[in-house]
């Protein structure tokens, strides 16, 4: 199949962060899918990426669902809830339930759609106990989801290779240059599209780290990442209040 529109909805995961264009802004798996399927539709393919970082699961489904709609895109990919699951309190069924209307609203117009499983960062994150239940919530409502609706399911949580450190960036939150490309890659074979055999290129994995180190490590991460963003919460801030969509109406891949 070809599409000759694709619209990315979403959070900091579908921006791009921390995957680094050399002027600073971001590509991502998104960016990454859209430039392989204008290949085969030609110059007149259509992209937009609405998506900004710290999005709660409602601010996506108000500020980008109806500019969606009214682009009329092809190809939708809807990712968020992650934002939510890491507020202290959060129903995650509710969450599901808000997707499953997203999509079915998006498949009514006969768009097809992207849904995502997501990779495990629980390992990585304080509060394991917490978020890992409510992350199983999620993905196990994208696979209803698809199943429901006919959407493409991209099923990151069952690929091992994200445990990899080199998957993630330092602030083990957001996805690496490397873990966007896997993504990419993800996608792209869900949707039957061939993809760059070097996107699933995984490294060695390192070695254990002693513990005295690994436990700075922590320290370090927990004074550079954690703590800023526990301070941007409880003031009421989001790391997106800020930023517009890079990517705002349809328009050809350069």
């Amino acid at each position: 199949m070809s599409w000759g529109s694709f619209v990315a909805m979403g959070d900091s995961f579908t921006e791009g962060m921390n995957d680094a264009y050399p002027d600073g802004t971001f590509r991502g798996w998104a960016d990454l899918v859209a430039a392989r399927l204008a290949i085969d539709t030609g110059p007149d393919f259509g992209y937009a990426n609405l998506a900004i970082r710290g999005k709660l699961l409602d601010q996506i489904i108000d500020e980008q669902l109806e500019p969606t709609l009214a682009m009329t895109p092809a190809l939708v990919s809807v990712a968020g809830g992650g934002n939510d699951s890491l507020r202290p309190r959060v129903d995650p069924h509710s969450l599901v339930e808000k997707i499953d209307a997203v999509v079915g609203r998006l498949r009514s117009t006969g768009a097809d759609v992207i849904v995502f499983r997501f990779a495990d960062v629980t390992a990585h994150l304080p509060g394991q106990r917490i978020v890992g239940p409510r992350a199983a919530v999620l993905n196990d409502g994208a696979t209803a989801i698809g199943e429901k609706y006919g959407a493409y399911v991209v099923d990151l949580f069952g690929d091992s290779a994200f445990r990899h450190p080199h998957m993630w960036s330092p602030d083990r939150l957001h996805l690496s240059p490397g873990g966007h490309r896997r993504v990419a890659a993800h996608v792209l074979t869900a949707l039957g599209v061939g993809v760059d055999e070097e996107w699933l290129l995984v490294p060695p994995t390192p070695e254990p780290t002693p513990w005295l180190m690994a436990r700075g490590a922590d320290l370090r991460w927990a004074r550079q990442h954690f703590v800023p963003w526990v301070g941007r919460h409880l003031l009421g801030h989001s790391s997106g209040e800020l930023i517009t969509a890079k990517r705002p109406s349809l328009a050809p891949i350069e």
